[in-house]
């Protein structure tokens, strides 16, 4: 008797995992700025975004919904909006949904709303769940409001104007009506904090082996720099011990390096922001801008905090530090003592980042795919992923060379055959 044959087959989901299990996924790099270039009507706010720092926090991040406040409206709030109101970079993160909503994906909001976490959340400084925002849609008419929770105690809510543009699946941007506070906020003052007059080099000075930071700081001058922001956002300060500097390896003893390249180092030891230890501890976020980002452009020279150890720990990909003390701290500045100097990749790595002039796009950087048409305008065109769809970007990095040749053939190769057991 013929013995039976048996057909053995792999299913196509499988196909996709063997093929893609291994394969590593780019990150679309969001530029806020080009993405509201268009819009004469956001300048207002594209321009806080970015005299914040808040635009660059968004570069690396996906799957986000962005409330873009209309400039007719931002000029009539009665609100303090100089780029230096110590609240106003929170205010703006809350403005930026954790999540990636569509048009339709706003009206299938239930009657009861639906709570959506922001940016602002993940600093640490939001207390319960007043990070977040409720979503909500008036079934009678369809308009679709942002509330805070605290609503009852802090009256802050806008209603959703227009869609702007999207990128599917990574990020939404709307127009709304009015600017969101979160509670315990007031931007209704009309100066900003005074500053502490602090003087940073005496402060280290002081605090002890801190003396080579100290004399770098008054001899480039950003010290002066640093003290002009006490009265704004604020900022933290992560200063290496002088036996952090004596332990730098001779190729890597900036000191002698030049003054513009210097400058960078210091800036990249620098958020724009005040953060307590408390706040270190519990941060969400863990890839932050340095005041380096600022200069440098969008994703580059930042730094990735984290809990380690019961400590806090800095890792600029090729340098681990950890906090080792409190040199000062009273909102808005914060001193802190690392155990080693922060050496940026972008200078100290085997394949530093050339920079032609400050702002530029990231060196090799994927670019952000067309976002003219959206989901108001081209019905249809933007339908969700079903199981078989490759992600985001995937063919594209292929057709552009960006995964080697090797890859590519595995990829072929692996197809064919599971074209070849399907028959």
């Amino acid at each position: 008797m013929a013995t039976p044959s048996i057909s053995y087959f792999t299913p196509i989901p499988l196909v996709y995992l063997l093929l893609f299990s291994s394969y590593s996924i780019p990150i679309l790099a969001i530029n806020i700025t080009n993405l509201l270039s268009p819009y004469p009507d956001l300048s207002d706010f594209s321009a806080l975004l970015t005299t914040t720092a808040v635009a660059a926090d968004l570069t690396r991040r996906s799957s986000l919904t962005l409330l873009a406040v209309t400039n007719s409206f931002l000029r009539s709030s009665s609100a303090d909006l100089t780029a230096h109101h110590p609240d106003l970079p929170d205010i703006l993160r809350y403005h930026v949904l954790l999540e990636y909503l569509s048009w339709q994906d706003l009206r299938r909001v239930p009657a009861a709303g639906k709570l959506v976490t922001t940016l602002f959340q993940t600093t640490g400084r939001a207390t319960s769940d007043f990070g977040s925002v409720n979503i909500t849609r008036d079934p009678a008419t369809g308009a679709i409001a942002v509330l805070s929770p605290a609503a009852a105690a802090a009256p802050s809510n806008a209603t959703v104007l227009s869609l702007i543009t999207t990128i599917p699946y990574n990020l939404t941007i709307l127009s709304v009506n009015s600017l969101l506070v979160p509670f315990g906020f007031d931007l209704t003052a009309s100066e900003t904090r005074p500053p502490l007059g602090l003087n940073i080099t005496k402060a280290l000075i002081d605090g002890h082996n801190f003396n080579v930071a100290a004399s770098m700081l008054a001899a480039s001058g950003v010290a002066d720099e640093f003290e002009q922001d006490e009265g704004g956002a604020g900022i933290t300060m992560f200063v290496p011990t002088d036996d952090a500097f004596s332990d730098l390896p001779a190729t890597a003893n900036f000191q002698s390096s030049p003054a513009d390249e210097k400058v960078v180092v210091l800036k990249f030891h620098v958020l724009h922001s005040y953060y307590p230890l408390g706040s270190l501890e519990s941060i969400v976020n863990p890839v932050q801008p340095t005041l380096a980002t600022e200069v440098m452009g969008a994703g580059k020279f930042t730094l990735n905090i984290s809990r380690v150890n019961d400590s806090v720990g800095i890792d600029t990909g090729i340098v681990q530090a950890s906090v080792t003390q409190t040199v000062f701290d009273q909102n808005p500045v914060a001193i802190f003592g690392v155990s080693k100097v922060l050496l940026p990749r972008e200078i100290f790595g085997k394949n530093p980042i050339v920079t032609s002039k400050p702002g530029g796009e990231i060196s090799g950087g994927a670019q952000p795919p067309d976002s003219s048409l959206s989901p108001e305008n081209s019905p249809g065109l933007y339908p969700p992923p079903n199981s078989l769809s490759s992600p985001p970007g995937f063919l594209e990095e292929l057709r552009s060379g960006a995964a080697d040749n090797g890859v590519q053939s595995l990829i072929l190769a692996l197809g064919c055959i599971a074209l070849c057991l399907l028959v």
